[in-house]
């Protein structure tokens, strides 16, 4: 069959089965070609989620996370603690770009085939709480940001909300993934601003050799601790990746390109949390009168220290993270209800008209979240760290399905684990559910833990 039967053909198919289809085609013609700007070409071509999925983690939520984090405690923990974090979200995630690739099936859809009505609902309820909980963290970073330039807050959520809006009924997930993309390059603008900020190098490479546990109480410590676990690693990242390889179409031989593409994505998440931990510690740490938790604060003292034009440059890039990540959250909230529901049509390629019922829990979830950043006096800066702590807390269930899926041969073939992936994610499990042991204990229990 020739190549204008076969895309005649791809024309008489549904919308979204069409584009998927015609992507498809893109890279089996890319890999017919040979020579390194082929390879390149099929490269670009295959890369997305995993870039996707690492940046938009480093998400308003995150930003505001990590800085808070320097400001607060500096740098002797954190900064070899996020070092670690890297190796960490990429072994996580990569276990979803064999699930995707080689079950062509979202991750919440494999629960439900696989563990029943019971866990699938479980799962998808779990992600729901988390998705809603995280996408009032975006708005709380759009209105921040905005608010440096003068928007009123009302406004400032209104846009947010508008774009988020506008890229996901697109209605082509190529289109959707491109936009997303040039949204994320503007995460790396932390770097620079880190380094203008002229912080201690010496104390830098120091805390990467002593790595000790700073004074203090051991509560507000541990609970930053988790609140970097959780913006690191979180659940909405397991079903968003999962279901973006299958939409974008990855076959299992594509499964190496994936890998590369969550690694050079687990990098790039990894330098920008580090850049952003030593920049609130350059501005804020042992300022006096500083609490370290105030957005505002932050935003300011980063103007004071480097320049007003820093301020606006760090709260343009306060404005991306939460637009990249509202946009990513509302995708992962969308796919996963799509899939627990059984929709025929659950697709970024589909179309509002086809797809209405697929796109509205996430439009909703998105839609009542900016509402929760409107109401008047609320706790905006403990409120971001809260969620980032339920996230955590919300992972080792997650992190459970994953593996129980990504062992089982009858699911992915050969493509299961190897033991030293197991070693490292049950290693991952464990840590997670000792840090919430220990933080439930510091809460219940706070005299066990007066001082770290």
């Amino acid at each position: 069959m020739s190549s204008a039967d076969t895309r005649t053909q791809v024309q008489e198919l549904p919308r979204d089965v069409r584009h998927r289809a015609e992507d498809r085609l893109a890279l089996q013609m890319a890999r017919q070609r040979s020579g390194i700007w082929a390879h390149l070409r099929l490269l670009l071509l295959l890369v997305g989620p995993g870039i996707l999925v690492m940046i938009a983690d480093n998400d308003a939520g995150g930003v505001i996370t990590y800085a808070q984090t320097g400001a607060s405690f500096g740098l002797g923990f954190f900064i070899p603690f996020l070092v670690v974090m890297i190796p960490v979200a990429f072994v996580v995630q990569e276990m979803t770009v064999r699930l995707g690739a080689v079950t062509r099936r979202g991750h919440a859809e494999l629960i439900f085939m696989r563990y029943g009505r019971f866990w699938g609902t479980f799962s998808a309820v779990d992600l729901m709480i988390a998705n809603a909980l995280t996408l009032v963290t975006e708005f709380i970073g759009i209105a921040s940001g905005l608010a440096i330039f003068g928007v009123p807050v009302p406004l400032a959520v209104g846009l947010g909300l508008a774009a988020v809006w506008l890229v996901t009924l697109i209605g082509r997930y190529r289109v959707w993934e491109r936009i997303s993309l040039y949204v994320a390059l503007l995460n790396v603008v932390f770097v620079p601003l880190a380094l203008l900020a002229h912080p201690n190098f010496s104390a830098l490479a120091n805390s990467l050799v002593t790595w000790h546990i700073p004074s203090g109480y051991f509560g507000p410590f541990l609970m930053l601790v988790l609140a970097n676990l959780g913006t690191t690693i979180a659940p909405w990242m397991l079903f968003f990746q999962q279901s973006a390889v299958v939409d974008k179409g990855l076959t299992p031989r594509d499964v190496r390109f994936g890998r590369l593409d969550t690694l050079i994505g687990s990098v790039v998440m990894g330098i920008v949390a580090i850049a952003l931990v030593v920049l609130g510690a350059t501005v804020l740490h042992a300022v006096p009168g500083s609490s370290g938790l105030d957005i505002q604060a932050i935003l300011a003292a980063v103007g004071r220290h480097v320049g007003s034009w820093a301020e606006s440059l760090f709260a343009l890039g306060l404005i991306e993270s939460g637009l990249i990540a509202a946009m990513a959250v509302t995708a992962s909230t969308s796919w996963a209800a799509g899939e627990a529901l059984g929709l025929k049509v659950r697709s970024l390629n589909a179309g509002l008209r086809q797809a209405l019922s697929f796109y509205a829990p996430g439009l909703v979830a998105v839609t009542l979240a900016a509402g929760v950043v409107l109401i008047p006096h609320a706790p905006l800066g403990y409120l971001n760290i809260l969620v980032q702590v339920l996230a955590t807390v919300f992972m080792p269930a997650a992190l459970l399905f994953l593996l129980l899926l990504v062992n089982d041969p009858e699911v992915v073939g050969r493509y299961v684990n190897s033991r030293l992936q197991n070693v490292a994610a049950i290693g991952i499990v464990a840590m997670l559910v000792v840090m919430n042991a220990l933080y439930g204990l510091s809460v219940v229990l706070p005299s066990l833990f007066p001082h770290a």
